[in-house]
């Protein structure tokens, strides 16, 4: 009997996570979109810039409360490190940090498209689903 409650726990897991996880995953690029958006809809190169880096140390706050908040696995660790280095080169790259080559005023909107691609694709590939829901919710409070 308790095997059986454990499979059927187990498979309403999996029911109610996948359309949550592919939710999250949604929402988590449309706040990407929205950034890159914005950036687009600007004229003034500086602002274009605080825009984007106001996005990435709102995504870095949102990662290091889910960190301290102790939501990431020990099998999560290495992709979770890397989402967060991953964004981290974002930021050096676009001001110019730690051997990067500053991007030019000119090829902001061009480097906001980038970083939805090349975040959409660690989004894809790296980050568990749970994970992602979790980092939406604090971004959004």
């Amino acid at each position: 009997m308790k095997t059986r409650i454990f499979v059927g726990f187990i498979v309403m897991m999996f029911v109610f996570v996948t359309p949550l996880s592919a939710n999250g995953k949604v929402d988590i690029q449309k706040y990407f979109n929205d950034t890159a958006n914005k950036v687009k809809a600007t004229e003034n190169a500086a602002e274009k810039r605080e825009i984007l880096n106001e996005s990435f140390q709102n995504l870095s706050k949102a990662l290091e409360k889910v960190e301290n908040m102790g939501l990431v696995s020990n099998e999560n660790r290495d992709v979770f490190d890397q989402f967060k280095n991953n964004l981290q080169e974002k930021q050096d790259e676009l001001a110019g940090n730690n051997g990067y080559e500053r991007i030019p005023d000119s090829q902001l909107n061009n480097f906001s498209n980038y970083v939805v691609q090349d975040m959409e694709q660690a989004l894809s590939i790296s980050l568990v689903a749970l994970l992602l829901i979790i980092i939406l919710v604090i971004l959004l409070i």
